[in-house]
């Protein structure tokens, strides 16, 4: 009867495929254990092997909540550098790509026109101031003869009105002689902010006039740059809030990947509008930009630090699972069990799932093998690169190399 049962033990570990669980030896009539473990013995006799998952313990922690959103950098200042008057581009005093200060000079013009309409303007200054000496003088005259009456009163008022006549002329002199000064000011273009120069959009010797719209040269400031972005009307609420607490929130310009950090800022602005074709309104980040990480043009990933959560549940975002009455986990209960348990899942970012309903702190919930769970089944932990693969198509590539 003892054999019997030795020999149908045996014959169910070999269809169970536990295989060198036991080994007899010859003349040996107790089996001897292999180290697989008492409890994957037990599992194998019974015909419910336990399945090697990964498992995690769900822990409290302070989470960070963000809205997520994509950007896109500006420049906090940008100018086409323009001539203000006509002439030929004598110059260009910039290499593209180079960082201009205000006030250095970007490029200059032909000066000789506006040279000899300065010229022209003064001599016409000194022949009117002539014009007036002589008229004061025959006003001088013409007062002494009226006061011996030998000039009428009519002749005099005459003369008065001429000197005044010839004084704004005199006015309108000199004011175009300073016109014709800042005009030839102008025939040195200089940059008006701190920036840098783009390509160059005019070559030297062409004719520029001051309605050209193209310009010679853009240039726009890095240093700050800011970062534009839009999230979905039903996140205002939460912004104005986190408003009304005080002090700007922290924005973060992640990249293309969504993970590496290139600058940290500040939110400056809320858009004054809900654009409605697309249900978002725009915000306004600044960044001191110090390492010119940030460049104009650039699509960025926009991370604005909302508020944080004290002492929330959080689980890896493998764990949780998708079904069709929503998410769950699969929950390992202390007779390595598992059990399947609907979860509210308040957040998942960068691979962490913020829990609000379902778990409490301590316990173990699954992260790799579901696959080959059902409520009830036996699990046993292993290590993470020892867990069954859940993609068949890597099972098949394990297969193939063993």
């Amino acid at each position: 009867m003892r054999l019997r049962t030795i020999f149908g033990a045996l014959m169910l570990l070999l269809a169970v495929g536990v295989p060198g669980a036991l080994v007899w030896e010859l003349g040996d009539s107790s089996p001897r254990d292999t180290g697989r473990g008492q409890h994957d013995l037990e599992q194998a006799v019974i015909g419910e092997p336990a399945v090697p998952v990964v498992a995690a313990v769900a822990e409290p922690h302070d989470v960070p909540i963000y809205l997520l959103a994509l950007g896109t950098v500006q420049a906090v200042n940008t100018v086409t550098v323009r001539s203000r008057v006509d002439g030929q581009l004598q110059s260009l005093r910039f290499r593209e790509g180079q960082d201009v200060r205000a006030g250095d000079v970007v490029a200059t013009l032909d000066p000789r026109p506006f040279e000899a309409a300065l010229r022209q303007m003064e001599a016409n200054l000194r022949r009117d101031q002539a014009q007036l000496r002589s008229g004061e003088a025959e006003l001088d005259r013409t007062r002494q003869l009226a006061m011996r009456d030998l000039a009428s009163r009519q002749s005099l008022d005459v003369q008065v009105a001429q000197v005044q006549q010839l004084e704004a002329t005199i006015e309108a002199d000199r004011a175009q002689i300073e016109n014709a000064k800042i005009e030839l000011e102008y025939t040195v273009i200089r940059s008006p902010i701190d920036g840098r120069a783009g390509l160059r959009l005019v070559d030297e010797g062409n004719m520029i006039h001051g309605s050209d719209t193209d310009g010679i040269v853009i240039v726009r400031q890095l240093q700050p740059a800011v970062v534009v972005f839009a999230l979905p009307e039903e996140d205002l609420p939460k912004i104005n809030s986190r408003l009304a607490m005080g002090g700007a929130p922290t924005v973060t310009a992640l990249g293309r990947d969504g993970q590496t950090i290139l600058a940290e800022g500040t939110l400056t602005t809320v858009d004054n509008v809900i654009d409605r074709n697309t249900g978002t309104f725009k915000l306004k980040a600044l960044f001191s930009n110090e390492k010119r990480t940030l460049w104009p043009g650039q699509f960025v990933n926009a991370r604005l630090h909302l508020t944080t959560r004290p002492g929330s549940i959080v689980v890896s975002e493998a764990t949780v699972q998708h079904g069709r009455d929503g998410t769950y986990v699969f929950v390992i209960a202390p007779d390595n069990t598992v059990t399947m348990r609907a979860v509210r899942v308040a957040q998942m970012q960068n691979g962490i799932a913020v829990i609000d309903a379902g778990l409490s702190p301590g316990e173990r919930v699954v992260v790799e093998g579901q696959h080959r769970l059902q409520p009830g089944s036996r699990v046993f932990e292993v290590e993470p690169e020892k867990a069954a693969p859940s993609n068949p198509i890597i099972q098949g590539n394990q297969s193939a190399k063993s």
